[in-house]
């Protein structure tokens, strides 16, 4: 078996024979770490929940060693040592841990819950090596799309299709534990015959806040710029950071500046354009596509061949000479009006941000 695996390779294959005796579960996505150490736990100790010990970082090698060699009070199988948020715990006694990987002492399982695990030290390698590494740090989009999937149905008994996946991570963002949440309030909702589908995602998934700045850009890429800043005006009194209105609207934008080089490059290619297959090939989803091709023709050919700069543009400024808030709310309203029928090229709508 692979010694250094994703976390999803992980929870997906089939049982090991054996579980070695040091494995480590690291990384940025503490929910994936959770279920990593869950299933290695039920590998090693079946039920025996009196065979588990779990420390933190403040432990000496000799505690997590002595807890390695206690026999379990019900029986004689393998103990499962746990040390929790372990970081620490490895900087100061990496060189005690390589030692043990050498010459495992103990008929039990030491399992490292840590953030950081860098490939370049002689520790990782010998976990690479003996023992078992999982990386749990947040996956790509279609990998996790297809994990959510197979969650749904093996632990909520719930049917969840591919868009309604795909929207999901798209609403929540790559964090796991949220996901998981949110597709627990789905199932639910759901019952076990109905499928989840894309529309029930974004009927029910997401805060009044995320559901407005969908709303703010719709309005926008329709031409109304009124609506469209009245909607930034509310996100913002509420208390959103510019920098995460400026994300979550970029990765629509993105997709629309995508499918315009499609265009223009079968243009250039001879090609007759097609537009609803350069918006699906940027990512629109097939059941918002139909919007999609409204919005873009509103933004005009010149308009969506500068979306690229324009986000650049408003993402430096967000980071440097903008970042106080009221810097920042210019330029997110500087983007919005570009965006809109008041974006017109011929408007004045590039005008530096004035001094207080």
């Amino acid at each position: 078996m692979t010694r250094v695996l994703t976390a999803i390779d992980f929870l997906e294959a089939a049982a090991p024979a054996t579980v070695p005796a040091v494995c480590v579960a690291f990384g940025d996505e503490p929910f994936f770490r959770r279920l990593v150490i869950a299933r290695l736990q039920e590998l090693v100790l079946g039920g025996d929940e009196f065979a588990r010990s779990v420390l933190d970082a403040d432990a000496e090698p000799r505690d997590v060693f002595d807890e390695l060699s206690t026999g379990s009070l019900f029986g004689g199988g393998p103990r499962l040592v746990i040390v929790e948020d372990a970081d620490d715990f490895v900087s100061k006694h990496r060189t005690a841990l390589e030692d043990y990987l050498r010459r495992p002492k103990h008929h039990g399982v030491l399992v490292l819950d840590v953030r950081s695990w860098p490939s370049n030290t002689k520790l990782y390698k010998a976990v690479a090596a003996d023992g078992l590494a999982t990386d749990c740090s947040a996956p790509q989009q279609a990998a996790l799309t297809k994990w959510l999937v197979g969650r749904a149905r093996a632990a909520h008994g719930a049917k969840l299709e591919r868009p309604a996946a795909e929207t999901l991570v798209d609403i929540v963002g790559p964090e796991v534990g949220l996901l998981d949440q949110e597709l627990a309030k789905l199932a639910a909702m759901a019952g076990p015959q109905a499928p989840i589908t894309a529309e029930s995602v974004q009927r029910h998934v997401g805060s009044w806040r995320t559901q407005t700045t969908w709303e703010m850009l719709d309005a926008a890429l329709a031409g109304d710029a009124a609506t469209a800043l009245a909607q930034l005006d509310r996100l913002l009194l509420s208390g959103e950071e510019p920098i995460a209105l400026l994300g979550q609207i970029g990765s629509t934008l993105r997709r629309f500046a995508a499918a315009a080089r499609m265009i223009e490059q079968a243009e250039a290619d001879r090609r007759r354009p097609n537009l609803r297959a350069a918006l699906e090939a940027a990512g629109f989803k097939p059941f918002i596509v139909a919007k999609a091709e409204g919005q873009l023709k509103q933004l005009g050919r010149q308009r969506a061949g500068r979306l690229y700069r324009w986000l650049l543009e408003a993402d430096l400024a967000l980071k440097g000479h903008s970042s106080q808030r009221w810097r920042a709310r210019v330029e997110l309203e500087r983007l919005v009006a570009r965006l809109s029928k008041a974006g017109d090229p011929r408007r004045h709508v590039d005008a530096p941000v004035p001094s207080p």
